[in-house]
């Protein structure tokens, strides 16, 4: 019941135009399905292999979100599998995803991830990387562009609000070009202890795991 019981008092707290992706990473069939089970559809995973498990125990009504690093050579594996991946961050892969979700007849939607703090330990795009990433994403057929999303460096709420801020910028000066392929749609930032702050800054998408499921087990999972 406490799974159920943390959705619920976090669907209160948050917007209706707030997507909620709850992150299953390290959890059992059984307790993403206690989520299932009051209506929730959206779930992140961050690796392949954990993700490809699970997308065997659901229905198609699941939306299945790839928020970690995605390497190359697992790309085909995904392809036609994920709703949207949350992680784009260079050309290398973009060209990879074009490559296997073309094969498929698929269309790939995607968001850039900003590495907003410039932390040495973290994936991500640098802003001065994005404009070249954005001109080969024009380029593509079966890649489409939907947002941003970031991970933001631990820190009070003053520097988390900055961090969060900075993106919104980012997000609301590209809506307002015109691209080919790309779409300001979604801007998915904050995480179980930062959500409030992100929406307050103007994310419409966040990414809970140990708010609703609890602290992470490692050796839990089922793979």
């Amino acid at each position: 019941m406490e799974i159920k019981t943390n959705i619920y008092n976090i669907r209160k707290d948050i917007p209706k135009n707030v997507k909620l992706v709850c992150v299953t990473k390290t959890k059992s069939i059984e307790e993403i399905k206690q989520a299932y089970s009051i209506g929730e559809r959206d779930f992140g995973e961050n690796k392949v292999q954990e993700l490809l498990y699970k997308y065997e125990h659901f229905d198609n009504d699941v939306r299945w979100h790839f928020i970690g690093h995605l390497q190359r050579n697992k790309v085909k594996y995904i392809a036609g599998k994920v709703y949207l991946i949350h992680s784009l961050d260079s050309v290398r892969l973009l060209n990879e995803i074009e490559k296997r979700y073309s094969e498929k007849g698929r269309i790939a939607n995607v968001l850039i991830q900003i590495n907003i703090g410039r932390e040495k330990n973290k994936t991500g795009l640098f802003i001065e990387d994005l404009d070249e990433l954005l001109k080969h994403c024009e380029k593509c057929s079966n890649v489409k562009v939907k947002g941003l999303m970031a991970i933001i460096p631990k820190g009070d709420e003053k520097s988390c609000s900055m961090h969060f801020r900075n993106m919104k910028h980012i997000f609301d000066e590209l809506k307002e070009n015109e691209f080919n392929n790309i779409n300001m749609e979604i801007l998915s930032m904050g995480m179980s202890g930062d959500y409030k702050i992100a929406i307050d800054e103007g994310s419409n998408m966040i990414r809970i795991g140990q708010g609703i499921f609890g602290k992470r087990i490692y050796d839990k999972g089922g793979v």
